[in-house]
Parts: structure tokens; sequence; C-alpha cells
């Protein structure tokens, strides 16, 4: 039976440092691509160093809310093994959002820009802190559709890393999240800017390449490498709108096992003619037991949530041994996981079960705006949970929660609240709030609505926000319409407000009226509310029998009397597991 574990990935805020200083390269260099070199007379735009936007900041990204992305098509040359110098071609459709915009500002850092075409004719452009202004023809409005063409080169501080994997063989592997795309793709770098996308890597004639959607054809002889080294053009396309943290590739010596299909028949962007999805793994030569190890139930995991949540959407599902900083990372139809954390020969099992939940919530109903994380993190951890509930019972999910419970309980991250608008940090945001105590809100929710409404529920959000942003405000009103609640006294609690129930419990037998009094006090700490709490109270009597009331709690202090034959042997608060509290009777 395996342990489930799953990623923190809020070790990051302690562990990541900002990049180091641009690294440019301008001045007529081929870029190997069969699309020419530095316009005659003219060098490449060199932005200033360093960048003055750290990865993880909050900042307002370029024209965020001004520009629709609709369609990244991308060429990038990877160097010769060793190298770090990339050449890039990225052509972007687009349209305003209203009349009146005179600039798409894009989101780009780091690199040289080469040339900038707006409808296939050279444009004037300025680049400064991060942000690359690009002049748009006069009069365009939200009716007209335009491509825009950047051509750039050089060697990304971060976002695509370029490295010797675990094993010391080169690699290459894209690493967005949060807002790092910027650092090799000029971008709307927004979760809320989605778009489909289109790959062409030139990569070592011996790696393989991966990335979202399908591959189109079998990879093709390519123009060498600046150092002369021979490669071979790869091609990735995706028809589903993704966020920009999304869209990754990655490029090494790589073996592909085949996991098995899943979601035949709910699967509706598969290109397959059963209709199935295929799902697999994709290993450093030296792991490749991990194909039955971490990844042994990856396709059974993808039924499961099928029947959960809905049909699978994406065309695909690989899973990668990759560069990625996080223990995983939930990439659109190809998940990248810590390199070293697969090659330790570790069961990730409970990493792979949270990622590929993500495949539903975060990739395809993905929060508008970062402050609402839970709504990628949150059901991720608790579906993950799910799938071990579903196929290994109720104890499973059981301990599952009274680990992520002690979590909370002793995590400062409480303090502020899971909806943290404050917070500039994005990092940051990788906490104890968005992932255990938000996996605790739905397990809650769960519990107060029952199995039936809660699911449906859960079912009919994801399928009117599939492929969409959504926000805390759509998920409320959706349960709200399927349970018949009102449901915003449960959202600004847990969501809006700091911090947990503390009780003290205490019971006494009133002999004269055959009555058990439960007496219970809520002991907040400085700055958290008062809970409203539906909940069970369990009577256990001499002969063992159990009786569970439902009570609800409103105020500090509450007490409840229960008509009994005879003093309880026990009572337990909350028996089911079904609230996030902490006990601090005689404390």
């Amino acid at each position: 039976m395996a342990t489930a574990e799953i990623p923190s990935r809020s070790e990051v805020r302690r562990t990541w440092v900002p990049p180091a200083p641009g690294r440019i390269l301008a001045g007529g260099i081929c870029l190997a691509l069969g699309l020419g070199s530095l316009p005659a007379g003219g060098d490449a735009q060199t932005p200033p160093e360093p960048d003055p936007i750290p990865a993880g900041q909050a900042a307002p990204p370029g024209s965020y809310g001004e520009l629709d992305v609709i369609h990244y098509e991308v060429v990038i040359g990877l160097p010769g093994p060793g190298g770090t110098v990339i050449q890039g071609d990225a052509t972007l459709t687009l349209r305003p959002t209203r009349s009146g915009v005179e600039r798409a500002v894009l989101d780009f850092t780091g690199l040289a820009v080469v040339e900038v075409e707006v409808d296939g004719a050279v444009v004037a452009t300025s680049f400064e802190l991060g942000r690359l202004a690009v002049p748009l023809p006069p009069g365009t409005g939200p009716a007209d559709t335009l491509t825009l063409r950047v051509r750039y080169q050089g060697t990304p501080d971060d976002g695509l890393i370029l490295r010797e994997n675990v094993h010391g063989r080169p690699a290459a592997f894209v690493d967005n999240w949060p807002n790092r795309t910027r650092f090799w793709l000029p971008s709307v770098d927004h979760p809320s800017d989605k778009a489909t996308a289109s790959f062409t890597v030139l990569a070592p004639a011996s790696w393989r390449v991966v990335a979202n959607g399908v591959q189109v054809g079998e990879p093709e002889p390519a123009p060498p490498a600046p150092d002369g080294s021979p490669r071979r053009r790869w091609q990735w396309r995706t028809a589903v709108d993704l966020s920009p943290y999304n869209l990754v590739f990655g490029a090494a010596e790589m073996e592909v096992k085949p996991l098995g299909l899943a979601a035949c028949g709910a699967a509706p962007a598969s290109p397959r003619p059963d209709g199935c999805v295929e799902v697999t793994a994709w290993l450093f030569r030296e792991d490749t037991a991990q194909a039955s190890l971490s990844f042994l139930r990856a396709a059974e995991m993808v039924d499961v949530f099928t029947e959960l949540v809905g049909p699978f959407p994406f065309e695909k599902l690989a899973h990668v041994q990759s560069a990625t900083r996080f223990g995983g990372m939930e990439n659109a139809s190809a998940i990248f996981y810590s390199e070293r954390g697969l090659a330790s020969g570790r069961n990730m099992e409970g990493t792979v079960a949270h990622e590929t939940a993500h495949q539903w919530f975060g990739d395809h109903a993905t929060q508008a705006e970062w402050a609402e994380l839970w709504l990628s993190e949150g059901f991720a951890t608790y579906f993950g949970h799910l799938f071990f509930e579903k196929t290994q019972g109720r104890d499973s999910l059981r301990r599952l929660m009274d680990g992520d419970r002690q979590e909370v309980l002793g995590s400062r991250d409480v303090e502020r609240p899971v909806i943290d608008r404050d917070e500039t940090d994005l990092f940051a945001l990788l906490n104890d709030n968005t992932y255990p105590k938000a996996g605790w809100v739905l397990h809650m929710l769960r519990g107060i609505l029952g199995d039936e409404t809660f699911f449906r529920g859960v079912r009919r959000y994801y399928r009117e926000y599939g492929g969409r942003n959504t926000t805390t405000r759509d998920f409320r009103a959706v349960m709200e319409g399927e349970s018949g609640e009102e449901l915003g006294w449960f959202f600004h609690q847990w969501l809006e407000e700091p911090g947990f129930p503390r009780l003290s419990v205490q019971h006494a037998w009133a002999a004269d009226r055959g009555e058990v009094v439960v007496a219970l006090r809520q002991e907040p700490r400085k700055g958290w509310p008062i809970f409203r709490l539906p909940m069970e109270v369990e009577l256990v009597g001499p002969d063992g029998t159990a009786v569970r009331h439902r009570v609800e709690l409103t105020e500090a202090e509450q007490s409840f009397r229960f008509s009994s034959a005879a003093p309880p042997e026990r009572v337990t608060l909350d028996p089911g597991g079904w609230v996030l509290w902490e006990d601090v009777t005689g404390r």
C-alpha cells in the first residue's frame, strides 16, 4: 500500500534566490532557425540590468486586461550540449480587449530583442523595466486580430533551465510558475490570459522533446546548433487554452515508458481514434524503475478523477522527470517532477495524485487572480487525497486529513487568511493556507452538504468553468445553487478570516433530568473570529452504543442537552473528522 506524499511547494519561499543580472547577447549572430540574423545596421535591444522585477513579485503584468492573446506560435533553437544561448521566434495572435489600446506591452526580460513585427511590418519598440512595448496600428479595436512577432536571443536568467541533469548530462526544461514565463517567452504573464500554443523546438539530435498537447509528426533533421552539433526539429501543439505558467517544453536524453490508457470516451481533446488519453512517463534512463513505482497507478488516477469531476481536458498526460524547482509542477498535459526526488528512488505517488488532480483544477479551471490560489492548490490537495479514499478506503482519507490538520494547527501561515490579497510575494502564497487548510475547506463543505450535493456541485463547477478563469464567488454560487443553501458565512470565515476554531469541551450528567450537558467554548487567538460550526457530538453509553447528535455553534460559549438513559462512557466532538479544529480542553 502506497504512502501518500503531498508536495510542499511552500519550501520554495525559504530557498528561492532572485536571478542573477541578465546575460545579454547582442549583435549579428545568426538565429540558426532559418529566420535570418539581426537587421542590417541594428543591434538587439538590451534590457537594463539587473531585472528590476524579480520573479514572484505580484506586480501587474504588461498588458493585463488590455490584450487577449489567442495563440502563441513558439520556435526555440536550443544550443549544443553544454551551451546556454537560445534563439527564439514567437508569433502571438492577439486582439485588444477595448478600443484605444495604442501599445501591446509584453512581459519579457533578460534576453536581447532582435526584431519585432506587427502584421508583417517591422516596428520600433521600447524595452525597459521588463516590458516590451510594441506600437499597434491606429484605430485598432476589439474586432481586430493582429499577429505580433518577436525574434530574440540570449541566455535565460530563469524560466528555461539549461543545465546538467541529476546524472550529469545536459538538459533543458521550462519551469514557469508563477510568473517566470517572461524570462524566455514574450507574453502577458498572468493566469487570466489563456491561449493555445504551438512549439517548434530544435534540440540536440540525441534528445527527446516533450511539451503541452500532442506531438505533430516525427522529429526531423534541423539546422545545426551554432557550435555545429546536429539537431532535430520537434513539433507539439495544444488546441486547449492554457495560462502562461502552463506553457512548457522539456528536452533531454529520456526514455518514454507507457503507463496505460485512461478516460476512454471522456477525453474530448484526445487525438486517438479510440478517444482515450495516453499516459506516459518520461524518465532519465537511470530512473526508469519509477514507471512501476511512483507512476504505477497514474492511468488509474485519471480514471478516478474523470469519474469524480468530469472529462479529462487535454490531449495526453506525460509525467516528466525534470529540472523543476518544485516537488511537482502541474503543467497541463506534461507534469514535471523533481529530478532529484525521482532519482532518490522514493515513492512519489502522493505527489503524482496531487499533480494529476491539478489537470482539472488550476490547469483547466484556473484561478483568475493569484490571491485565489486555493482554487488550484486546495482542490489538488483534497482531490489528490480522494484518490486514496476511492482506491484504499475511508481510513486512508482520514489519515491524510489528520496529517493535514496537524500541519495547519502548527503553522504560522494561518495568522493570515487563505485568500490573502495583501501578499505581494507569490512564492509566499505556497503555504499551509493554500494547501492543507484549503483542502480542509473542501472537506468541511462536503461534510455540511453531503456527498451527493457536494460532488454534484463540483461537477457542475468544472463543467461551467473548465477552460475558463474562475473565482471563489463563482464556486460559491455553484455550490449554493446545487444545495439551495446560503453559504456566504462559510466561505467568509474559512477563506477571508485567519485561524481555525480552538474548542474547550466539557460534559456533565444531569441525573434529575436524564440528560447529558455538553458545554463548548471557543478560545480564539487574538484577531481570529468566532466560528459558526455545524458539527456532531457522539455519546457512547455503558453498553457501547453510540448515538450522534447534530449541533451548530454560533457563539463563543454554548451548551447542548441530550436525553440519555445513563451517563455516557465517552463524549466525542466531531467523531467523523469533518471539521478543522483544535482541542484546547484543560489548557
